[in-house]
């Protein structure tokens, strides 16, 4: 019976070696990979501001440093106007949570006793889905694990904060340097692969870019909507920080705006009568126009990614990096579906083409026939 004999060569071998190191080495700069990949993102999404500015006559560096002191001025004039408000009505629905939430029970158990369930063991599950110490005990266990996450990449309150300003100053740097960083990064990729993918950078970030830009615009308009409905429909007392709070949450695609709406509907529900069919009413017709007119106009045209793979995109970023994940990773996702679309599928598609002639040429007809 002869026997094989398995030989493993010292190119294998070194070759394995490396990729270990390399990916010992990776999961030791997984904090510096992050804030990297922040940093493209927000490069991708300021780029075309930029390039504006430069169009303009501003030498690069001056574009960038203009671009990002009125992004500053402009976040800075909005907390001076709004932030005290928006944290003060959000301090003071926190406060009101247990009251409005004792409201919802004894709602519950009227409605419940209206269809005859009287029984103790069907009232139990409706004091508990009301009770304000577990449900804060929930929010508090679910908010953790999201940003527990998040923490362990950013090392905690002033780690998160360092990375924040890395990030932007890495950003800055990028849009500055920008083609001679490129070009050097494209050296690196032996032909042909480096020209081909050269041609891919702009499209890439353009539909990179294109997300954050869509997201936030939607999100912004959506807040300012929200805010005036809630002051229309009488809960003014809480408009600005309800409004504010479904912007923000807008943020992350399919779970955010639903998370929003929550707040609201709490409160509109607490202050009875038909306060709380008209808030439904607003945060449903809210939620259909954005799906099916401010994301494909703002967002949809631009990145060109089928929602499956947004939610598939969402659902992994927040398991591996919490809400931090939730926002960088469907960019990223909608910049790799470019080059999946650019480098495999259309040059499949025109090799099909070229290779299946149209059956409806006709043939060439001979004279005399």
């Amino acid at each position: 019976m002869s026997q094989q004999r398995v030989v493993i060569s010292n190119f294998t071998l070194i070759l394995t070696g490396v990729l270990f190191f390399a990916g010992v080495l990776l999961w030791q700069l997984q904090s510096l990979i992050i804030v990297l990949m922040i940093s493209i993102v927000l490069a991708s999404a300021l780029a075309p501001t930029v390039n504006a500015a430069e169009r303009l006559g501003l030498p690069r560096f001056l574009a960038v440093i203009f671009v990002y002191l009125v992004l500053i001025a402009g976040f800075t004039g909005a907390g001076v106007l709004i932030g005290p408000t928006v944290v003060e009505q959000i301090q003071r629905l926190i406060r009101k949570l247990p009251s409005y939430l004792e409201t919802l029970r004894l709602l519950a158990q009227d409605l419940a006793l209206r269809f005859g369930v009287t029984d103790a063991e069907t009232l139990d599950p409706i004091n508990r889905l009301f009770d304000t110490k577990a449900l804060t005990s929930w929010l508090i266990r679910s908010s953790q694990q999201l940003l527990v996450r998040s923490y362990g990449v950013t090392r905690g309150i002033i780690g998160g904060f360092v990375s924040v300003i890395l990030a932007i100053v890495l950003s800055g740097y990028m849009l500055s340097g920008s083609r001679r960083l490129i070009r050097g990064m494209i050296n690196l990729i032996p032909s042909p692969w480096d020209a081909q993918l050269e041609t891919q950078v702009h499209p890439v970030a353009q539909r990179m870019g294109g997300y954050i830009q869509g997201r936030v615009l939607v999100s912004a308009i959506l807040g300012v909507v929200i805010t005036i409905s809630l002051r229309i429909l009488g809960i003014s007392e809480f408009a600005l920080g309800l409004g504010a709070i479904a912007g923000i949450t807008n943020l992350i695609p399919f779970f955010g705006p639903v998370l929003g709406a929550i707040p609201a509907v709490i409160v509109a529900t607490a202050n009875g009568g038909w306060t709380v069919l008209w808030v439904l009413l607003l945060f449903v017709v809210i939620q259909n126009v954005e799906t099916y007119v401010l994301d494909p106009l703002l967002v949809g045209n631009t990145v060109r990614l089928h929602p499956l793979y947004q939610l598939l995109a969402v659902i992994g970023g927040a398991q591996v990096l919490g809400i931090l994940g939730a926002l960088i990773v469907p960019p990223w996702v909608a910049g790799g579906a470019t080059l999946v679309e650019n480098l495999y599928l259309k040059p499949k598609m025109l090799g099909k083409e070229s290779s299946n002639p149209s059956s409806s040429t006709p043939l060439p007809v001979k004279s005399g026939q």
